[in-house]
């Protein structure tokens, strides 16, 4: 997956509290397993609403979505993270979260910042004055032209594989010369293990 270091620019201001996985992609587009295309049917009952904020050209492009408490809540599909991410999301803002959803967004390269209500608020009336949002991971910090600041908290792992683009196999491939020790040695103590094992052309 993609590092996260820092996203800036134009954030979508949603802020609709109680958004769970189904309204994120329903369940018609569970029947994939490919994460791409997915972006086409995020949100798609809000988007049949006339002047819904995921289809104004004012938000098109953007990476940061601005959502309200218990964002994610509902069944654990990942296809919810794979339909943020192809739609362009890297970060997510809300005062909560499903643990589920915000587990699944970080192993696929989202952002989730839990912020308090107040911070959000503010965040959503500087996105619908067209002003643009500054995540900064490394110092964990979301920042406004208007000199607002909020520290945000994260898991110190979550942070790592975020920073450095590390899903839960690249992170096994990390340890890949331990692993091949291993290996070598099981294969030697105990050959009756691979014997008959061998393919041959």
């Amino acid at each position: 997956m993609d590092a996260i270091q820092r996203v800036s620019g134009q954030a979508i201001p949603f802020g609709a509290k109680n958004i769970d996985t189904d309204i994120i992609v329903p369940s018609k587009w569970l029947k994939t397993i490919s994460r791409e295309g997915l972006g086409a049917g995020a949100f798609e009952s809000i988007r049949e609403i006339e002047g819904n904020v995921f289809d104004d050209p004012a938000y098109a492009g953007s990476q940061i979505l601005i959502a309200g408490d218990n964002f994610g809540c509902g069944s654990s599909r990942e296809h919810a993270a794979w339909a943020l991410l192809d739609l362009g999301i890297r970060a997510v803002l809300a005062p909560s979260y499903s643990d589920i959803f915000s587990g699944n967004a970080v192993k696929n390269g989202i952002l989730p910042i839990v912020l308090p209500q107040t911070a959000i608020d503010r965040l959503l009336e500087v996105a619908r004055a067209g002003e643009p949002i500054d995540i900064d991971l490394e110092t964990q910090t979301v920042t406004t032209p208007f000199q607002d600041r909020f520290a945000f908290d994260i898991d110190p792992f979550r942070k790592h594989c975020l920073l450095n683009g590390l899903d839960e196999v690249a992170l096994t491939l990390e340890r890949k010369d331990a692993i091949q020790s291993y290996e070598n040695q099981r294969a030697s103590a105990q050959s009756w293990l691979t014997q008959g094992t061998e393919i041959h052309a």
